[in-house]
């Protein structure tokens, strides 16, 4: 059997507040799971992604660290239209969250943004743009 990716695992300083901005995002979390040290759901196709307190990692792995500089992955979110995009990220910058790169029209044809989560990771929000005309 050839492996199956499965899950995306990300570490969290903050279970809390990475957990709100995750839902503010769509993904369906538990109520309550911000007390949790391992937080998993399923996401749309099955895939599931999971955070991990830094004890619990610390757990199995004693001399993990965080990662230092500019992060090497991002999640992508894509929206229903250009506009949501630049309501989603207007609304998690309000809230304090990292802003990378403000929303613009890419040229390979999407309205894109790119924030940072309470960690540091790289979330993008993405919108076809309508056909040019």
């Amino acid at each position: 059997m050839t492996p199956r990716f499965d899950l995306i695992g990300l570490v969290t300083t903050d279970m809390a507040r990475t957990l709100d901005f995750y839902r503010r995002l769509g993904l369906d979390i538990p109520a309550g799971a911000e007390t949790e040290p391992h937080v998993e759901v399923a996401l749309p196709g099955g895939l599931r992604i999971a955070w991990d307190d830094v004890t619990t990692v610390r757990s199995f792995d004693p001399d993990w660290t965080p990662p230092i500089g500019s992060p090497r992955i991002n999640l992508a979110f894509r929206c229903a239209d250009p506009a949501e995009v630049d309501r989603w990220y207007t609304e998690l910058t309000e809230l304090g969250h990292h802003g990378r790169l403000r929303p613009w029209d890419a040229f390979w044809g999407q309205r894109y943004a790119v924030l940072h989560d309470p960690d540091g990771n790289g979330v993008d929000l993405f919108a076809p743009l309508p056909a040019a005309g």
